[in-house]
């Protein structure tokens, strides 16, 4: 029964929720900025007569109350914000504002959970219990929009008993969706190094002291971190993108910076690896006659899919869209702050397929080129809609 009301209503709002998913990819609005994207939100709520409330400043949540009698409450996240990337896309709905585009989905997530509202609002004489619609901001830019609506209450009043989430994967196709049990996002912390030493003629280097030669030690020693310091059970990342010396062919400078990333899917392990990491690179540097500033900056935490919880989603996502079009996922060393509702509260983060080979589309998120298959969009606010329903008890 309720599988065929849903799907009926899903294709019926598909080419409103793509007008809506078009109108927030052409209006992009960076982290802790989303104000005309929260506007644009706000007024579909009230258009659809359900209530909200503001938060963290650009967030709203929303709650939809079924006429039946029950007290189960879930909620559903959507991020909001986009990335500052230069649209490369020649399409009707680029992004309106040069340098900031919705490269990693966030506009997918936005207009599936106003349609899943749209949904759901057309079926409220029909279930039991209540559905929060969390649309949260930054979640790509640290301390991370989830983090500061969990401390604004988000979680409370009322308490959902789970918090479910979807997110685009451009690597499934566009109709299917895929699922992991137990952890499946790695932790990710920033790491900060500055490397002192005597700068001076690249060909007299006996009276310097070489930042360059401490930072080369420094960099390949740190992967011992990884490679004999870690349990080789335990996912971990350790890596540099960014090493500035300044210096030329002939002129060794007095410091080189780095910047890089650590990740792994363990919270004891992510602070012993953060201690040691700073004690060796400050011992190479002294050792060799330098100095270093080791600075790490605490990200969000590892993503853990509860196994109940994830096991029942993934029934109810296999019920609606059948068993070939619902994969098992591998762990992702990417990091999501969704993690901080899954460190909160039982919660199933899942994704979604937007690729479409046949038309060019199968571009990584964070890219110019990146787009989604339009038709994943009744995928998503149907299934989304169906996993709420059925969660709240609803047979």
């Amino acid at each position: 029964m309720w599988k065929e009301k849903i799907q009926h209503l899903a294709k019926e709002i598909e080419p409103e929720v793509v007008r809506l998913r078009r109108h927030l990819h052409s209006h992009p609005e960076l982290s802790f900025n989303e104000y005309e994207t929260s506007a644009f939100v706000k007024a579909k709520l009230t258009e659809l007569g359900v209530p909200f409330q503001p938060m963290a400043d650009t967030g709203v949540v929303g709650l939809i109350t079924g006429e039946q009698p029950s007290d189960s409450i879930v909620a559903l996240r959507a991020d909001m914000d986009a990335l500052p990337i230069l649209e490369a896309n020649e399409v009707p709905y680029r992004s309106q504002n040069t340098g900031v585009m919705h490269a990693c989905g966030h506009d997918v997530h936005t207009s599936s959970l106003l349609g899943v509202a749209t949904i759901l609002s057309a079926m409220k004489d029909q279930f039991g219990g209540t559905v929060k619609l969390i649309f949260q901001p930054a979640e790509e830019k640290l301390p991370g929009g989830a983090s500061l609506m969990i401390k604004e209450g988000v979680l409370e009043n009322p308490k959902p008993g789970a918090v479910i989430g979807q997110h685009v994967m451009p690597l499934i196709d566009a109709g299917k969706v895929g699922f992991r049990e137990g952890k499946y996002m790695a932790s990710t912390d920033e790491i900060y190094v500055t490397v002192r030493g005597k700068g001076g003629h690249g060909a007299q280097p006996q009276q310097n002291i070489d930042p360059v030669l401490i930072t080369a030690h420094m960099i390949v020693a740190l992967q011992q971190i990884v490679s004999r310091a870690a349990d080789p059970k335990m996912p971990t990342v350790l890596s540099f993108g960014k090493v500035q010396a300044n210096g030329a062919t002939n002129v060794i400078p007095n410091e080189v910076y780095l910047e890089g990333t650590f990740r792994t899917m363990d919270e004891e392990w992510r602070a012993e690896a953060h201690r040691r990491m700073k004690k060796m690179a400050e011992g190479i540097a002294e050792s060799m006659g330098g100095s270093c500033e080791f600075n790490i900056v605490r990200g969000y935490p590892f993503l853990v899919n509860e196994e109940k919880l994830t096991a029942e989603v993934r029934s109810y996502a296999t019920e609606y869209l059948g068993d070939e079009n619902v994969l098992d996922l591998d762990i992702w060393m990417a990091a999501e702050d969704f993690a901080y509702y899954s460190q909160a509260a039982d919660s199933c983060f899942y994704r979604l397929g937007t690729r479409n080979e046949a038309r060019g589309i199968t571009s990584s998120v964070h890219t110019p080129t990146f787009d989604i298959e339009e038709k994943a969009l009744e995928t998503s606010i149907g299934l989304m809609s169906y996993i709420a329903i059925r969660r709240l008890g609803n047979a």
